[in-house]
């Protein structure tokens, strides 16, 4: 039987407490395996909105510098907590499940890991799952870590 080598290991992110335990969790996969590390954000600019008396209109605004420059930030300070330079970091804007496919596949890794917030069943379908997104779409295998914030 022929033995699989993964190589590369994507470490998706996004920007909330519990991302520390799934970057934890994807680098010791990733140790374990002798695989580079690649940890990814994805901004993604939703829209805001305002609600006045008679109308409703979308606000646009204009803080995707401030972004980005924060998103760096966490992605630096996840690379020093994990304690090794060589991770990559990348920092990506899109849809969020569409651009952790797309940044996969550019990158040719060979697994990806996220996290799932598991909440309830109101808000996956007012705000989708984007790990339920990747899931349907990958072709790549996906580690999901289970994670929930604390009360």
């Amino acid at each position: 039987m022929k033995t699989i080598k993964n190589e590369k290991i994507l470490i998706a992110l996004d920007y909330d407490e519990t991302s520390q335990k799934v970057a934890e969790q994807g680098f010791a996969m990733a140790k374990a395996m002798n695989a580079k590390i690649i940890l990814l954000h994805v901004v993604f600019e939703q829209p805001i909105y305002y609600s006045s008396y008679m109308y409703m209109r979308e606000l646009r605004v204009d803080v995707k510098d401030d972004f980005k420059k924060i998103a760096q930030e966490f992605l630096d300070k996840t690379k020093k907590n994990l304690g090794d330079e060589s991770i990559e970091t990348i920092l990506n804007e899109g849809e969020i499940a569409e651009t952790i496919l797309n940044t996969a596949k550019e990158m040719e890794v060979d697994i990806i890991v996220m996290g799932s917030h598991s909440r309830k069943w109101l808000e996956n379908i007012i705000l989708g799952s984007d790990a339920e997104d990747v899931l349907k779409k990958t072709t790549i295998p996906l580690f999901i870590i289970p994670v929930k914030k604390q009360d």
